[in-house]
């Protein structure tokens, strides 16, 4: 075997990766483009998304700043696209609300940006034929669409819980395509989206302790997981959701 042989090597590649401008999508751009991808990098926030962009290999990538939830603007970045290899939906929202006020207004909000757009995404991808065949699609879910359980989170965990279900439907129906489809599903993460919310850094020390490793994820730690399913290491693996959540599951 050769010295330089890495199946996770994504040189070559094109890869579209949305709400690149913070957290998780924008560690998995970098590591992307560490790994050799050129990049497509896209999310709501012009600034951050260039302070991104400062952060790559190399000047062969793209910025196109986009809301997905706004089809004008989908349609804009659609416009820019090349044919790409990967596509990594990482956008999203969470929120914490006892279930006897989680009424439509507060539900469709974050059904809007954590499923409909995603999957609207990927949709007009494959209408556009902006999808190469081969190609790997990435959903970035959470153990709370799988089955982690909590109170006053089944708006955020019935979003994604729909994301995995809809990434197992379009990991069959592509499969004559040999385009894989695939979920991260991370436990806490430490990125912008805990923090400054309803819960206190106190509690999530005391949280923490529930998890065997004993802390919560880094960006990276869910961004080596993304790397994996957009590589051939994991050529034989379609519909599944990769748990990346220190051991809280068990």
């Amino acid at each position: 075997m050769s010295d330089n042989y890495n199946p996770f090597v994504l040189k070559g590649r094109t890869i579209l990766v949305t709400g690149a401008s913070s957290g998780i999508g924008r560690m998995t751009t970098i590591c992307c483009s560490k790994m050799g991808a050129r990049l497509i990098v896209t999310g709501r926030n012009q600034e951050r998304l260039d302070e991104v962009s400062c952060m790559l290999e190399s000047d062969d990538h793209q910025v196109v700043a986009a809301d997905l939830t706004q089809p004008d603007q989908v349609d804009h970045l659609l416009e820019r696209l090349p044919v790409v290899d990967g596509v990594v939906l990482c956008a999203g929202q969470g929120t914490v609300v006892p279930f006897k006020m989680a009424d439509r207004k507060k539900q469709d909000p974050i059904f809007e940006i954590n499923y409909f757009a995603p999957v609207e995404l990927l949709r007009l991808l494959l209408k556009k034929k902006k999808l190469a065949n081969g190609a790997s699609v990435v959903f970035v879910s959470s153990i709370g669409g799988v089955d982690s359980i909590t109170i006053g989170n089944s708006i955020y965990g019935a979003s994604k819980a729909a994301l995995n279900s809809a990434m197992r439907f379009c990991a069959l129906e592509l499969a004559p395509k040999k385009i894989r489809v695939n979920s991260v599903c991370p436990g806490m993460v430490n990125t912008r989206l805990i923090q400054g919310g309803a819960i206190s850094e106190e509690q999530h020390q005391a949280d923490m302790q529930k998890y065997p490793l004993k802390r919560y994820g880094e960006p990276e730690d869910i961004a080596y997981g993304i790397v994996y399913l957009l590589s051939d290491a994991s050529s034989w693996v379609t519909g599944h959701s990769l748990v990346i959540d220190g051991g809280y599951t068990l």
